[in-house]
């Protein structure tokens, strides 16, 4: 016998999960995969910038020319990437600080400053405008503050409005609100930065700070590309924001006005197109710029990162300068939460009296609960779809030895590279009068077309989730079994599934809640009253009346949904730990 010949038993000589080139089973969920994205993802984007191609029946750029020619619509353009450009920039100014100094020293309350840092996203910035307005506004909160400690006086000349122009107001509003996402991305990638790069440097004379300049944010540019991908694409197609702040002079908002309209021209697409493009462009730029490793860096730490405990100074500095960020971060919620509880505010710092009845209006009013309902059904059913084919997607990207595996993973991230409101007029083109889906329309039964586009737009979630708790489970876990004469199902369901379980979990549970709080498509494509989600019943009372009621209404609504996403993120944190900033990864 030769050395190192096998000499088990045929039945339990190890046997590969799939063949090399992924066997009918791989290949058959791989078609599926394709064929749901390419329906539901690509054909709708294609469809809907295409109608921006065609002039009285033929192939033509006259609307295009319309666009570009128009000043107005190219200003709005313009505007729109200053003010995403404005916004990722702050979010990096207030996140690689936090991160940094969370990564470096271990300190007293680090855990719950950790917890309070992602407190901001579980409140669309869209329904924190409502409170900002009535804080920073010029006969807000806190100028009624400043008044009456005798700083300011009313008397002298107006106010100023500390929101300034909606353009600043925007920025601040979606800053505040996105900074956690770039956050948990450089976290991550701290994590994963080997510290014997820094401590190499130090030993040659280098300084902490150019260190930290010349080593550390080299290797943070994954990570800062990951999660400014998403402030930026974000902040960049944000409906809702700019909208209750009355800041229209922006391309979404005018898109999102002409296609809520019965008749939509071809112009308003060839404006889809020319924001997709920009978006896409300036991704592809980003992700050629700063998305690929630095020269050398390794995949994971090689040795622990030493923490450093700070002395009574910094650890002073370190609080102040996280309750600074925290507080101001917070600012929307409290108001929100204020105003759902507020009886009469009417020039003071706080509520004269306070009452309970907004909050139970929401359900019992007819209109609101029935939204509440809605959203519930649209975002379980989209969830399922998600936890089905992103575990499938995962498992074919991680796992499986099957063909165009890359192609797999890059069209299950694409929804983040392609903004809400690009694929929501694509819809708009695919059930538009006169086509065999006008059915399912906007205008008449919306559902099946919201249920799809929550489950489009959150399916990285899922596959992102699973893909990571896939990267912790030894494939050599799953061989053992098979070697043993479990067959390739029994050893997926009783080895594998079990161990990502937690992941499945807190991947459904934050693509359930994110898809309750869906904006872009939400606003789009319910134009139906009995078909409205939560999201869309809080944009109408918000803007509809501009009555006080109705503002308390809509705040009380935004009071449920922080509840409902600050649970799941919570959850969510407690099963993955660190690796929830995965989950935000583009």
């Amino acid at each position: 016998m030769k050395s190192g010949q096998n000499t088990y038993p045929v039945e339990f000589q190890e046997r590969p999960l799939f063949k090399a080139q992924g066997g009918p089973v791989p290949a058959l969920l791989t078609l599926i995969i394709f064929l749901f994205v390419g329906s539901f993802l690509i054909y709708p984007v294609m469809l809907g910038i295409g109608k921006g191609f065609f002039s009285d029946g033929k192939l033509s750029l006259y609307w295009f020319g319309r666009v570009l020619n128009n000043p107005i619509l190219m200003e709005e353009l313009v505007t729109c990437l200053l003010l995403a450009v404005s916004t990722t920039l702050v979010c990096i100014i207030i996140s690689v600080p936090l991160a940094v100094l969370r990564a470096r020293y271990t300190f007293i309350g680090q855990s719950v400053l950790g917890i309070l840092i992602l407190v901001p996203l579980i409140l669309p910035p869209f329904v924190g405008a409502l409170s900002m307005k009535r804080i920073l506004g010029q006969f807000g909160v806190f100028n009624l503050m400043l008044e009456k400690i005798g700083i300011m006086d009313f008397s002298a000349g107006l106010p100023p409005d500390w929101l300034g122009t909606g353009f600043t107001g925007v920025v601040i509003l979606q800053s505040f609100h996105l900074f956690p996402i770039l956050y948990l991305n450089v976290s991550a990638a701290i994590s994963n930065i080997d510290p014997a790069y820094g401590q190499a440097a130090r030993n040659l004379g280098a300084s902490p700070f150019r260190s930290f300049i010349k080593i550390t944010m080299p290797l943070l540019r994954p990570g800062l590309f990951a999660g400014g991908t998403i402030v930026f694409i974000w902040s960049f197609t944000d409906i809702g924001t700019p909208a209750i702040l009355g800041y229209d002079q922006l391309t979404p908002v005018t898109i999102f006005k002409e296609l809520s309209k019965a008749e939509i021209n071809p112009r308003t697409f060839s404006l889809v197109f020319i924001m997709l493009a920009s978006s896409l462009t300036l991704y592809l730029l980003g992700k050629f710029l700063f998305g690929q490793s630095a020269a050398g860096e390794s995949s994971k730490a090689t040795v622990t990162a030493e923490q450093h405990r700070p002395g009574p100074a910094m650890t002073l500095f370190i609080w102040l300068f996280f309750g600074v960020i925290i507080t101001v971060s917070l600012l929307p919620h409290i108001g929100v939460l204020i105003l759902a509880i507020s009886d009469r505010w009417v020039n003071s710092v706080l509520p004269e009296s306070y009452t309970l009845r907004h909050l139970v209006f929401v359900f019992n009013n007819a209109d609101t609960f029935r939204s509440i309902l809605n959203s519930i059904k649209y975002a379980m059913t989209s969830t399922s779809i998600d936890i089905l084919l992103g575990v499938v997607a995962a498992w074919l990207v991680i796992r499986v030895k099957v063909n165009g595996k890359k192609i797999i993973d890059s069209l299950c991230m694409m929804p983040i590279a392609i903004p809400g409101i690009i694929l929501a007029s694509g819809y708009v083109a695919m059930t538009a009068p006169g086509t065999w889906l006008e059915s399912i329309g906007p205008a008449k039964n919306p559902l099946v077309i919201l249920i799809i586009a929550y489950a489009i737009r959150r399916l990285p979630f899922v596959v992102r989730g699973v893909s990571a708790g896939l990267q912790q489970v030894p494939v050599s876990m799953e061989e053992a079994a098979r070697n043993l004469g479990a067959s390739k199902l029994k050893a997926i369901v009783r080895i594998t599934l079990p161990l990502i379980t937690a992941n499945i979990i807190a991947a459904g549970i934050l693509t359930f809640s994110f898809a309750m709080l869906e904006v872009s498509d939400s606003l789009i494509l319910a134009q139906t009253s009995d078909y409205f989600p939560i999201t869309k019943e809080i944009f109408l009372l918000a803007t509809s009346t501009g009555s006080t009621d109705a503002i308390n209404q809509a705040a009380a609504m935004g009071v449920y949904g922080m509840l409902l996403l600050g649970g799941t993120l919570g959850i969510a944190g407690l099963l993955l730990g660190k690796k929830l900033g995965m989950i935000f990864r583009a």
